[in-house]
């Protein structure tokens, strides 16, 4: 090929070279673009997950497992390229990771993580899958030409140790010296992203994310055509997909435009990597890895259009705001200066701003800032000499996105409205005229979306910016095989459910065989010595009947709770029933000792005020570890805006309270939130607990609470319960003598569960659909109450394409009364059957007769 030939540079993600599916993809868009004439640049990254494995190990380096580490990122590097049929991979993947074993123990030894140590590590993992890489191409007949990245790019230093290291930019002119020697090279040259050298030697980070800003900066130097990202999902989207499947593609944007979503939260393209492109007029494209024929988006001078329309919603977790008051400043010339001298010192970049008379206010984004206690501190401490400071933690920014937005504003007025029960800190309206950003609290964020979404983002015939949604891009077509497009046991069940629904109306329906494969996962984890299901997701005799036979206890919140246990499942021991009020009387404590259950106390009240109930008793303490999670506000049981729990500042106060009413505490217990699927997550509460059980001497049990989440959507990645238990296993050894208990209640019945209901009415109103069915929020809440997502399917006509979106309602008088948004459906008509998948926890038990009307009934199904 000759030298003189346009030079594409390729960006292949993390997911993207982490299996031998996605590899023949690569293969084949690396060949396509040299049959077309282009030199290739491609610039990979690590393998999946294995940044965050090495960045977790640097987090935790006094509890660094080094062997197990090794052994792990071992075991999948030679797993791809056994997949892959790759030979004299053994000795160069040996040299990285002896290279990152050296300079973990060195760190643990030292008991710190410079940033330059940090840096060196986190590259051994690009290097690795350099190694599969250069391998892979090779093979298949590339011959690819390999280039160190320290060779192609040098940092800026700003005089900023840390940020210098681990968030380091690069000068992005155009260099023809550079460009001129890479076509020298060949027709394929190959490269990881995400480092370049430092001036001093070494390597230093370009930040998570990098990878994409580096293949922008070897675009601009080198003078590329263009620019490909590939990755996990085909380009922008309107909102987050894996959130709201009925985000939809964004065809074609302006540099700006990406800029902004990008920059409010979208993770497909990081920020940083617009700008080098933008300044070299160079397109942009974002593509998908798994189909390459699928269009994506475009980026690039003048491809989106202008009209003043709203393109995204976008929302960023992990803000922080610092607030500064003062009168002093007012009128005072040089404040801003002052304050935001302080920022720069600690190496920190500011966001947001918002003024008042007495007040500044500014946001930090955990993605650009290190936002560790120690610096935050040190910044309150500092700008304490000249203004009253204050952190505002657990933020998130919501942005509207799009052209000409001051022009519209008018227009957002009743969207706007779901803004008015939220406790907004920050308002933000950009000069540029692009977005439009709140900062409210981070629990609220993902329901503002889907509101906002809804409300904001319409399309137009033939639209040129808004494509497919998500769902009609990955559901499934008519022309797949049944068991293809029919997941979950309902399909296998359909005829029965058909003839449920038409001849006795809506109903839960609850598969015995279902809720015992999700028995069966939990009696799999070896590290913990009792499981507890939470009785408030289902109550059902049934379904109590299953759990008592596995020999799991339960876990009561009420009186009635208790009593229903003890009723349905005569003889069992009550030391097999935790009972865990809140805020409840007296009277609930009383009950729950003279029954013989265990009694959990959530708040100190009890033991201040009424300390000789519980003389001579064992009880467990409920601690509040101080952060939420879980798919919604209302189901995060942890943080400073959940009612439960006490705070670990009043551990010394509590011990006092227990000494003085001579209780004894057994247990400890905390439980952070719903919906999660971090498998690390109840190995953190254990470490919490663990520390807290210092202060009181006859702690037995360690409750790590429930929460264990369920799949919801296509795309979740499910609980591994497998490393949730392989992670918990190093609590049994930090904590000897103590047991492990988990409370999961969804986990053990939702999927077990579904509504079905016949469909009453359709309507359309413009481009809006219409499906009514015969219950609604009276039977399941959760979707108005949360913006919880469940499937929905018409059982009756499975081989009929779903191609349609429509939104899923009931005949409550209500506009929440709202079951599913913008679902991919087949025509539906008068009689047939929808069932709404996940519905066995939390479902008939927070159902009501609203309207009254009666919700649906209860069926139990082998």
């Amino acid at each position: 090929m000759a030298s003189d030939s346009p030079l594409v540079v390729l960006k292949f993600g993390g997911t993207s070279v982490s299996s031998v599916e996605n590899w023949k993809s690569i293969e084949a868009v690396v060949a396509k673009r040299k049959q077309d004439g282009y030199r290739v640049l491609m610039v990979h990254s690590a393998l999946a997950g294995v940044s965050d494995a090495i960045a977790g190990a640097l987090d935790r380096i006094a509890e660094l497992q080094l062997e197990s580490l090794i052994d792990k990122l071992r075991e999948q590097h030679l797993a791809l390229a056994a997949a892959m049929d790759l030979e004299g991979i053994d000795g160069p993947l040996e040299e990285q990771l002896g290279e990152l074993g050296r300079l973990l123990e060195g760190a643990r030894l030292i008991g710190e993580v410079t940033p330059r140590v940090r840096a060196r590590a986190m590259v051994c993992g690009e290097r690795m899958a350099g190694i599969l890489a250069r391998a892979r191409l090779a093979v298949a007949g590339h011959g690819p030409v390999a280039i160190d990245p320290t060779e192609l790019l040098t940092i800026q230093p700003r005089n900023l140790d840390a940020a210098d290291y681990l968030s380091a930019v690069c000068d992005d002119a155009h260099d023809p010296e550079a460009a001129s020697a890479a076509a020298q090279q060949g027709a394929l040259l190959l490269t990881q992203g995400f480092f370049a050298r430092h001036p001093e030697g070494g390597p230093a980070l370009l930040g998570r994310g990098g990878s994409d800003t580096s293949a922008a900066y070897l675009a601009a130097r080198l003078g590329a055509e263009r620019l490909e990202i590939w990755t996990d999902v085909p380009g922008l989207f309107s909102a987050n997909p894996r959130d709201l499947p009925s985000a939809r593609l964004l065809r074609r944007l302006d540099y700006d435009e990406a800029q902004e979503i990008a920059t409010t939260g979208a993770k497909v393209l990081h920020p940083r990597c617009i700008a080098p492109v933008r300044r070299h007029g160079i397109p942009l494209q974002v593509r998908y890895t798994p189909d390459p024929d699928m269009a994506g988006t475009e980026i690039g001078p003048g491809s989106g259009d202008t009209e003043a329309r709203v393109k995204a919603i976008s929302s960023r977790a992990g803000v922080v705001l610092v607030s500064m008051e003062t009168l002093g400043m007012w009128q005072e010339v040089g404040f801003l200066a002052r304050a935001f001298d302080a920022f720069k010192r600690h190496g920190l970049s500011v966001d947001l701003v918002s003024t008042s008379e007495t007040n500044v206010t500014v946001s930090l984004d955990a993605d650009a800032n290190d936002l560790g206690e120690a610096v935050l501190d040190e910044l309150v401490d500092d700008l304490s000499g000249f203004c009253r400071a204050r952190l505002i933690r657990d933020c998130a920014t919501v942005s509207v996105v799009g052209q000409r937005i001051r022009s519209i504003l008018h227009q957002l007025g009743p969207a706007l409205e779901v803004f008015e029960e939220r406790r907004i800190h920050l308002l933000s309206q950009a000069a540029n005229d692009l977005n439009f950003t709140a900062v409210i609290e981070a629990a609220e964020a993902p329901r503002l979306v889907e509101q906002l979404h809804r409300s904001l983002i319409h399309t137009v015939p033939d639209d040129p910016v808004l494509g497919p949604t998500w769902q009609q891009l990955f559901e499934p077509g008519p022309d797949l095989a049944p068991a293809q497009r029919r997941v979950g046991w309902w399909w296998q069940d359909r005829d029965r459910l058909i003839s449920l629904a038409t001849e006795h109306g809506p109903a839960f329906v609850y598969h015995l065989p279902s809720l015992q494969t999700a028995i069966d996962e939990l009696e799999q984890l070896k590290s913990v010595d009792r499981v507890l299901y939470a009785v408030k997701a289902n109550a059902h005799p049934d379904i109590l009947a299953r759990v008592d036979a596995a020999g799991f206890g339960f876990e009561c919140v009420s009186p009635g709770e208790v009593r229903h246990v003890l009723s349905e499942r005569p003889g069992i021991d009550p030391e097999r029933i935790l009972f865990t009020p809140n805020f409840a009387p007296r009277e609930e404590y009383a009950f729950g000792l003279e029954a013989g259950v265990r009694v959990t106390l959530d708040n100190l009240h009890p033991l201040q005020h009424w300390p000789e109930l519980f003389k001579d008793r064992d009880i467990f303490l409920r601690l509040d570890p101080g952060q939420g999670r879980g798919h919604h506000k209302h189901v995060r049981t942890a943080g400073t805006q959940s009612k439960f729990g006490i705070p670990l500042f009043e551990l010394e106060e509590a011990a006092r309270l227990v000494a003085a009413a001579g209780a004894r505490v057994v247990g400890l217990h905390a439980h952070s939130g719903s919906g999660i699927r971090n498998p690390d997550n109840w190995r953190q509460i254990a470490l919490v607990l663990g520390e807290a059980a210092e202060h009181f001497p006859d702690v037995e049990i360690l409750d790590l609470g429930g929460g264990l989440g369920v799949v919801e959507k296509a795309g979740d990645e499910p609980l591994d319960t497998q490393a949730m238990d392989a992670s918990l296993r190093s609590m049994a050894t930090a904590f000897p003598g103590r047991q492990l208990w988990i409370e999961p209640g969804r986990y053990v019945v939702a999927r077990a569960g579904v509504l079905i209901a016949r469909v009453t009415q359709t309507k359309g109103k413009g481009e809006a659909r219409y499906v009514g069915i015969e219950t609604g929020m009276n039977s399941l809440i959760r979707p108005s109450l949360y913006g919880a997502w469940h499937e929905i399917v018409n059982l009756s006509r499975p081989d009929e394409p779903a191609t349609t979106p429509a939104t899923v309602v009931g005949p409550i008088c209500e506009t929440g009364d709202v079951l599913g948004n913008d679902r991919l459906l087949p025509d539906c008509f008068e009689g047939d059957v929808i069932a709404i998948a996940n519905a066995g926890a939390y479902g008939r038990v927070m159902s009501s007769s609203y309207n009254l009307r009666q919700p649906a009934r209860e069926v139990v199904i082998e």
